[in-house]
């Protein structure tokens, strides 16, 4: 059983860390195997639009692209990815930016043109590909439409949240579901849980 921590905290306030969290569970005989933290290293990427892509002129598997991150500044990238259109929002590293593995994007010049920033992939995110297309493992990962220009990735793709892994004996099958574990931290704890408004 695989729960959210940030959807926990939907249903009852938890004032204390992950970490402290499991251990509480554990020790009351629900047991917290696992926890799985999203961000794996990503920061300074923001939500980006592709103003323009066009071939590379010195390369044919290059694309030579316009980013902006608010509509009106923009960064000239160069791109490897099969996918990347013109108009697409896509999450965009500035320079300065770290990315999982220790990655930190520069200045760079690929095939005699500068490229500023790196339009990101699901993998280059450290993100789980379980779920994505084809065209999405082996590309950049094409947000929404509607995705906020300047918006943080982390946030948007709900990269700051953790995810803890129960290893539940069969008498505990009342926890298989959300609300049931928020109740048991909610008694944990001694703070009310919050039931989703039915309509």
């Amino acid at each position: 059983m695989k729960v959210s921590f940030k959807w926990l905290k939907d249903y009852v306030d938890i004032d204390i860390s992950p970490e402290e969290l499991a251990e509480k569970l554990t020790a009351a005989g629900v047991t917290v195997e696992t926890i799985h933290y999203l961000n794996k290293g990503v920061d300074n990427v923001v939500v980006g639009q592709v103003l323009e892509a066009q071939k590379h002129p010195n390369a044919e598997k290059l694309s030579l692209c316009r980013v902006t991150t608010d509509g009106t500044n923009e960064y000239q990238v160069v791109c490897g990815a099969p996918n990347v259109r013109t108009g697409q929002k896509i999450p965009f590293a500035l320079v300065g930016a770290k990315l999982p593995g220790g990655v930190k994007i520069k200045k760079a010049k690929l095939r005699g043109t500068e490229s500023q920033g790196m339009i990101c992939s699901a993998k280059e995110l450290g993100m789980d590909e379980e779920g994505l297309s084809p065209e999405e493992k082996d590309g950049i990962l094409v947000l929404e439409a509607d995705a906020p220009l300047g918006a943080d990735v982390v946030q948007y793709l709900n990269l700051d949240d953790c995810i803890l892994e129960f290893d539940l004996t069969p008498n505990r099958s009342d926890c298989l579901s959300v609300l049931n574990i928020a109740r048991e931290i909610g008694a944990i704890l001694g703070k009310e849980v919050k039931l989703p408004e039915i309509k």
